[in-house]
C-alpha cells in the first residue's frame, strides 16, 4: 500500500434533531457533526459541530478528535455518557452513529474496489 493511500483523509458528516427548548435547537433545530478521518487508521483528525456556544462546540470537537472509529460507536457513547452532560447528548450520539455508519460503508466500498 502506498504512503499516499495510508494518509488519505475523508470528510464525513452526521445530523440529528435537537431537543426542543435548548438554545442550539432555537438556532439550528438539528446538530451537525463533521469530521475528517484518516481512512486507513480510522482516527478522527479534525472535528466540528453546530452547538450554540463556543465552549460546547470546542468540547465536543475535542471529544471527537483522536477517537478511532474502528472502536465502534459504543466506545464513543461511553465517553459521551461520562464527559458530556448537556441536553444535546442524544442528538450528538445519533449524529455520531450516522458518521460511523458512513465510515463503515466507505471502508467496505474501498475493500470491494480492491478485489
Amino acid at each position: 500500500m502506498t504512503t499516499e493511500k495510508q494518509s488519505e483523509k475523508v470528510f464525513f458528516s452526521g445530523y440529528a434533531k435537537l431537543p426542543v427548548g435548548i438554545t442550539a435547537a432555537e438556532v439550528y433545530r438539528i446538530v451537525g457533526l463533521v469530521v475528517v478521518v484518516e481512512v486507513e487508521t480510522g482516527v478522527i483528525v479534525e472535528a466540528d459541530c453546530t452547538l450554540a456556544t463556543k465552549l460546547s462546540r470546542e468540547f465536543v470537537s475535542e471529544l471527537l478528535q483522536g477517537y478511532n472509529l474502528s472502536e465502534g460507536p459504543e466506545a464513543f457513547q461511553r465517553i459521551l455518557d461520562r464527559k458530556y452532560q448537556g441536553s444535546a447528548k442524544k442528538a450528538i450520539s445519533t449524529a455520531f452513529r450516522i458518521i460511523y455508519d458512513k465510515y463503515r460503508s466507505f471502508k467496505a466500498e474501498g475493500e470491494t474496489e480492491l478485489l
